[in-house]
């Protein structure tokens, strides 16, 4: 029977191929966002009180789903909230 020796440097090479193979895994992988978010999870996201989510919802900005007394807020609805309301910056501010 004969015996393996396993060296530092065959230790640093293996640690060295599993982080390259763990950052391929990561860096293939999009992040996964939340599809339906409550109330609380929008208010943190947009930064904005309850309130002016109620003001969002009442005047029809932001469309939701009521399931059992808890809403919920679609995210891609979020985002297209925040593109459409995009303001430009004017380039000749900085000449």
């Amino acid at each position: 029977m004969a015996i393996e020796v396993i060296t530092r440097e065959d230790l640093n090479e293996f640690r060295s191929l599993l982080l390259n193979d763990l950052k391929e895994i990561i860096q293939s992988k999009p992040q996964q966002t939340k599809q339906w978010l409550k109330s609380n999870e929008v208010r943190k996201l947009l930064n904005i009180s309850p309130g002016t989510l109620q003001n969002l919802r009442i005047n029809g900005t932001l469309t939701y789903t009521k399931v059992g007394g808890i809403m919920y807020y679609d995210h891609s609805d979020i985002d297209k909230l925040l593109n459409g309301n995009k303001v430009n910056a004017l380039p000749t501010l900085f000449k």
